[in-house]
C-alpha cells in the first residue's frame, strides 16, 4: 500500500510563498503521475499541478507562472513551489500519486494553506 505523507503548508500574507512537499512510501515512485490538488470550503477538489514520470508539467490557469512542481525521483519526493500567494489560494492541499498502467490512485491526508494578511 502506497501512502503519502503532505508537509510544508502553513499561515502566509499575500505575496508570500511556501513550498509543499509529499513524500510516499514503495520503491515504484518514478512510475506515478504525481499531482497536486486542492479544496477550499464549499468548493469541489480541483486539480492545481501535475507531473509526470518523465518530468512533463501541467498547471491549472489560476497558478501558471506563480506555482512550480517538480520531483525527485530517489527521494520518492513531489514538490509544489508556490509564490505570489493570494487569499484565493487558501486551501486544503493534497498530493496524489496515479499509475496509468493500473489504475492506481492514492491520496495523502493534506495540508492546510492560508494566505490571510
Amino acid at each position: 500500500q502506497v501512502q503519502l505523507v503532505e508537509s510544508g503548508g502553513g499561515l502566509v500574507q499575500p505575496g508570500g510563498s511556501l513550498r509543499l512537499s509529499c513524500t510516499t512510501s514503495g520503491s515504484l515512485f518514478s512510475m506515478y503521475l504525481m499531482g497536486w490538488y486542492r479544496q477550499a470550503p464549499g468548493n469541489q477538489r480541483e486539480l492545481v499541478a501535475g507531473i509526470s514520470s518523465s518530468g512533463r508539467t501541467s498547471y491549472a490557469d489560476s497558478v501558471k507562472g506563480r506555482f512550480t512542481i517538480s520531483r525527485d525521483n530517489p527521494k520518492n519526493t513531489v514538490y509544489l513551489q508556490m509564490n505570489s500567494l493570494k487569499v484565493e489560494d487558501t486551501a486544503v492541499y493534497y498530493c496524489n500519486a496515479h499509475r496509468l498502467t493500473t489504475g492506481d490512485n492514492h491520496w495523502g491526508q493534506g495540508t492546510q494553506v492560508t494566505v490571510s494578511s
